[in-house]
């Protein structure tokens, strides 16, 4: 019998060639055992992706003026303010329809543009912030909202103002809201529920919404 040790560093390496082969063994063992159809599923490849629409030519009158435009049918009013007018003022937020960020008037009615298509709106008149003030001179609604510091970052002022717009309209013109007390009477009081009701499409983070509701109130008295 030798008195010799065995070598460390040999036995480290058989016990890697061992555990190499095995694991080798097994995932070659595993792949066999897949179904037939999971495999021709990994081995065809994926749709092709859909073909972009040509785009056509598009009229739309923003503030007034009609602005001529080619555009694919899928793009949305949002985009269509922001990209290819530079209109900027219209914020996309949540790109879902709620958080009204995005909120323009189109023939004077409130409409999320981000959940609006371009194309739709050809004929109509479109309202974005940016024609809300009259021509040099703020409208009252945007200097009730600074007098009453109805905003902080001023990320959603825009929809908010353009929806404020919106929402004194229909008092004035008597709509009723789901907080109405009566929807047979044509006048609708300017009351703080109201207010909050017809504007609650619109968020804002910062918290503001007290000095919101006394901003639309003052102009809607005024």
């Amino acid at each position: 019998m030798s008195d010799q040790l065995p070598d460390p560093s040999t036995e480290a390496e058989v016990d890697n060639a061992r555990r190499g082969f095995m694991q080798s063994a097994l995932l070659a063992a595993g792949a066999t055992q897949l179904p037939v159809h999971a495999a021709a599923a990994a081995a065809t490849p994926g749709p092709a992706p859909a073909p972009m629409a040509p785009a056509r030519p598009l009229t739309l009158n923003i503030n007034g003026t009609d602005h001529q435009l080619s555009l694919e049918p899928r793009v949305t009013l949002l985009d269509a303010l922001r990209e290819s007018i530079g209109l900027t003022g219209t914020k996309k937020g949540c790109d879902r329809g709620q958080c009204g960020a995005c909120t323009v008037l189109v023939d004077g009615r409130r409409v999320n543009a981000c959940l609006t298509l371009a194309i739709m709106h050809r004929g109509a008149k479109i309202t974005t912030i940016e024609g809300i003030a009259q021509g040099e001179q703020l409208a009252p609604i945007q200097a009730a909202f600074i007098e009453h510091d109805a905003f902080q970052c001023g990320y959603c002022t825009p929809g908010q103002i353009c929806s404020a717009v919106a929402c004194i309209a229909e008092m004035r013109a008597g709509t009723a809201s789901a907080v109405s007390p009566n929807v047979r009477e044509q006048a609708i009081a300017f009351t703080d529920p109201e207010i909050r009701e017809r504007m609650s499409g619109n968020l804002c983070r910062c918290g503001a919404y007290n000095n919101i509701v006394a901003a639309i109130r003052a102009t809607a008295k005024a």
